[in-house]
């Protein structure tokens, strides 16, 4: 297929659909669409889950199924084959977020430990994803990054982050999967850095295991990209990174312009995409010693990395180079990527539904400020509709 129109091709993209599941996702996206509509379906959706009204049956069949794979990883099987059918992997994200007790991130990581054992023996599941603040209080990371001491109890506490971190990349290297280690807020990113390089200098000798996020809405990720790159070629190991656009920037700007600090944020749209391929470009020019994870919904730096492999003579399979969405986003590319041949892996956000609702909103929210975004799902949905009609 002509590349420049393969993101056009619905029947590839929808195949996995039946007809009432298209119905469905054409009414969210188009509720979606509507920002009051947004605003006030978070806020009843709050409202009901913090007044215990029995709303989950109601939320489960419509936005949980459409962006969730189930409530644990046993129900989220029959999502995870049945994409494997068309090539695509599955990436478990357990999306509980919010909670910052000690008993909480054991939890979470006997999850993400729970996840490896059962991606071992799933083909279909070659990585698996968790955000630092799954196993650790975010203050705690923020204080480590500023070097303000940290008291006896805060040691101890910071010694049971580090554990679980190690914990989790031991495991999946015994077990040959690859770990996602998501980016946060830049105040407490340094020190997440940090703690992702001396993983990869442990894990990452052989192939590479460990991939830390880099944010490209930063300015600064070109170049801690390629200091790190100096570092692991010096050192010798490999290299890992996970790029995506971003997702804090309101957050960013306002507590920069608060503290009186420069604003870590690209200037605009345009600066952050310039970024955004110019870290990917980097790191498919040296696939030797970095691997890469393309997490985007973009479809024109989909279209940069498919040409620019091509033109480096990178095989669409190379496992150095994976291209990933979220799971009831972005169909068109994840599946029409998957039909010709390139390694691409839906994130599959799962969990108890009253618990996962805060990413549900998050999702929603940021579709609406994405131009575009929903209103290319909505055309391509109503495109499919039609062409099944005839």
């Amino acid at each position: 297929m002509e590349t420049a129109t393969l993101f056009d091709n619905t029947e590839v993209a929808f195949a996995l659909k039946n007809d009432s599941q298209l119905e469905r996702a054409y009414f969210l996206f188009k509720m979606i669409s509507y920002e009051p509509m947004v605003r006030i379906g978070t806020a009843a959706t709050n409202f009901a889950i913090k007044a215990k009204l029995p709303v989950e049956g109601l939320i489960r069949s419509t936005v949980f199924d459409h962006f969730c794979g189930g409530v644990n990883e046993e129900d989220c099987l029959p999502v995870i084959d049945k994409m494997f059918t068309k090539g695509v992997s599955a990436v478990l994200d357990y999306s509980v977020e919010g909670k910052a007790e000690e008993s909480t991130f054991d939890e979470a990581r006997d999850k993400i430990l729970k996840i490896i054992k059962f991606a071992d023996k799933k083909e279909a599941m070659p990585i698996v994803v968790f955000k630092p603040t799954a196993f650790g209080r975010f203050y705690l990371y923020q204080k480590q990054g500023e070097g303000s001491n940290l008291n006896l109890d805060e040691q101890n506490e910071w010694g049971r982050v580090l554990e679980r971190f190690d914990s989790v990349c031991a495991l999946a290297k015994e077990k040959d999967v690859e770990v996602l280690i998501d980016g946060e807020e830049s105040w407490m990113q340094d020190i997440a850095d940090d703690l992702c390089e001396s993983l990869m200098r442990k894990y990452n000798t052989e192939s590479t295991i460990v991939y830390n996020t880099l944010q490209t809405y930063r300015w600064d990720r070109l170049a801690y990209l390629e200091e790190l790159h100096e570092r692991g070629k010096t050192d010798n190991f490999r290299v890992g990174f996970k790029i995506v656009r971003g997702a804090y920037m309101e957050k960013e700007r306002k507590r920069a312009e608060e503290k009186g600090y420069k604003s870590p944020i690209c200037k605009n749209k345009q600066a952050t995409d310039d970024n955004f391929n110019a870290c990917m470009t980097y790191i498919l020019h040296n696939l030797n010693e970095i691997s890469l994870f393309i997490g985007t919904h973009n479809e024109d730096s989909c279209y940069l990395a498919m040409k620019m492999m091509a033109d480096m003579g990178i095989k669409k399979t190379d496992n150095n180079v994976w291209f990933g969405q979220l799971y009831g986003m972005s169909d068109h590319i994840s599946f029409n990527l998957a039909e010709e041949g390139y390694n691409v892996a839906k994130y599959v956000p799962f969990g108890p539904v009253r618990d996962v609702m805060p990413y549900l909103i998050r999702r929603a929210e940021e579709n609406t400020s994405v131009a575009g975004q929903t209103s290319r799902e909505l055309n391509l949905l109503k495109q499919e509709k039609e062409r099944r009609k005839l």
